[in-house]
């Protein structure tokens, strides 16, 4: 993979996420992540760009994508995370509002985990 700009983010915090991923990641994976979240909450039925398709498996791809985005926010420096916390934040509005919670899933997963 290489690197890759997260849309919506300032240079700045574009910067930090290229630090993070060269320093603890992957190139380009919170763009992949945001991505692969946003198909997963908007329901689209796209093809899968060629340098996603590692992160679409049903196994490893929508919920991964969250994860991995939860974990990035964590990782960030505080003005970074604060903006990709806001397009994360968006994506997050739009399942609720979609989806109903499953009670009958394991209470310790996240809350994007029981969401149907």
């Amino acid at each position: 993979m290489r690197y890759r700009d997260v849309p919506g983010l300032s240079g700045a915090a574009n910067a930090a996420v290229r630090v993070l991923e060269r320093e603890r990641l992957s190139p380009g994976i919170v763009a992949v992540a945001l991505s692969v979240w946003s198909v997963r909450v908007h329901g689209t039925r796209r093809r899968w760009r060629r340098w996603e398709a590692e992160f679409t498996c049903p196994c490893c791809g929508e919920g991964w994508a969250r994860d991995k985005l939860q974990e990035v926010l964590f990782m960030l420096p505080p003005r970074a995370a604060a903006e990709l916390r806001v397009q994360v934040e968006r994506l997050d509005a739009v399942l609720l509002g979609r989806t109903h919670h499953e009670p009958t899933i394991e209470p310790e997963l996240a809350w994007w985990h029981r969401r149907y």
